[in-house]
């Protein structure tokens, strides 16, 4: 009979070393009929941190000051990654929830109701809501477009479609077959604009006239919109521009920018620049009016998977586990600024702003989640949780944000003033 290590267990049930100790599962389903048992038929003390896990320090709202958009030369350095902590936190005696969703609440059935160590829900944090769900694509969702002042919702998949689903009742009211796996897809005004291998597809939502643009080679992973011309990303590196002509009515090829040796997945504008990251690990930056390439910027070790422009910064995330913020210097060239590590590879990025008009930067990870970051301190403000990994996250109008995922579900978002409580 192992005395001395049944009287350790009985020692650390009762609460002789805290760092032993072992809440007892039965318990907390309410099933425990050993007596004595060995382990805790009580909770943790909230200030306990599973794992060894330090905490982290509480977000310094004062980091938002540098980060007004005013131009020129910004005091950044003393305000971008200050913070770092988690907002939130359970009151002690709280049942003590890991950051994984219970499957049985999936399913349905659930008994354990509040005790229950995993989430009923499908997200961590305050301050956001899931509104509903939409299910159709058989495949992951690789796009989503949300034209301005259209009632419908666009999202593109690996399954070789694009659906079109009504705002108002949340049903899918279209089914394009494409012949080829969605890569990107973006709105500009009546224009719904999709990637697939070796053509880009343009529709007009206004007058139904439906426009295939020739020239790319393999996927094309990104799409743009600026000068009154569209710039696509494809795989062989390349960025295919083409301009409108209103007489013809038509989409006419205007350049081919050539530099990237692989892959273009990510395009965006601002400061009449083009920004383009590539799967050669590299960000372009191009000229919109000679459309010639002024800067290549090298910091990232593996694939830049996302490029964003937000006030006078650009961020850009990569599968080195890294998102990097740069600023333009007296001479013009792009320098980094802050550089905020990932455990998990980011996916792509996407910003906008919470209910109180606070900037939030929303990245998609490897790990199946979707952080959300206070900017521009970084500091996590929520995390979204999914079934397979997030590829395509899109901004709606009054607080309302979509996510697609590797399972080819649709998720609808909405921030508020006041956490409301999440549906399945």
């Amino acid at each position: 009979m192992d005395v001395d290590g049944g009287s350790k267990r009985v020692y650390n049930r009762l609460g002789g070393d805290a760092k032993h100790q072992k809440v007892c599962f039965h318990w907390q389903a309410g099933k425990c009929n050993r007596y004595p048992c060995p382990f805790l038929h009580s909770e943790l003390p909230a200030s306990s941190h599973a794992n060894g896990a330090s905490s982290k320090r509480a977000y310094d709202n004062t980091g938002l000051s540098g980060f007004s958009g005013q131009r020129g030369r910004p005091n950044f350095n003393n305000t971008w990654g200050r913070g770092g902590g988690r907002g939130g936190g359970g009151g002690r005696g709280a049942v003590v929830k890991a950051e994984k969703v219970c499957n049985y609440w999936i399913q349905g059935n659930c008994n354990y109701g509040e005790r229950c160590k995993f989430l009923h829900s499908w997200k961590v944090g305050d301050g956001f809501s899931l509104l509903t769900q939409l299910e159709g694509h058989q495949k992951a969702v690789s796009a989503i477009a949300f034209p301005s002042g259209s009632d419908k919702l666009y999202t593109g998949s690996t399954d070789e479609t694009a659906r079109i689903w009504d705002c108002q009742s949340g049903k899918c009211v279209g089914v394009i077959n494409l012949g080829g796996e969605v890569g990107c897809m973006i709105s500009e005004g009546p224009w719904v604009f999709v990637g697939i291998p070796n053509f880009v597809k343009a529709w007009n939502t206004q007058n139904l006239m439906e426009l295939s643009l020739n020239g790319p080679v393999g996927q094309v992973y990104a799409l743009v919109v600026s000068n009154d011309m569209l710039f696509a990303g494809t795989q062989d590196g390349s960025i295919l521009a083409w301009k409108f002509n209103v007489g013809n009515n038509c989409f006419e090829p205007a350049a081919s920018l050539k530099g990237h040796s692989r892959g273009v997945v990510s395009l965006v504008v601002g400061a009449n620049r083009l920004y383009s990251g590539s799967m050669d690990n590299t960000i372009r930056v191009w000229n919109l009016e000679t459309l010639q390439c002024i800067q290549t910027l090298t910091e990232h070790t593996s694939v830049v998977m996302s490029v964003l422009c937000w006030e006078q910064f650009l961020l850009s995330c990569s599968l080195d586990k890294t998102v990097k913020v740069w600023y333009a210097t007296e001479s013009g060239n792009l320098e980094v600024t802050y550089t905020h590590n990932e455990e998990h590879g980011i996916l792509t990025l996407c910003g906008m702003h919470d209910s109180q008009g606070k900037p939030i930067l929303l990245g998609a990870c490897n790990d199946n989640t979707v952080r959300l970051y206070d900017l521009p301190s970084f500091a996590e403000r929520g995390k979204i949780l999914t079934k397979q990994e997030v590829r395509a996250i899109q901004i709606g109008p009054n607080g309302i944000f979509f996510t697609g995922d590797g399972t080819g579900e649709v998720r609808v978002w909405n921030w508020s003033a006041e956490a409301t409580a999440t549906v399945q």
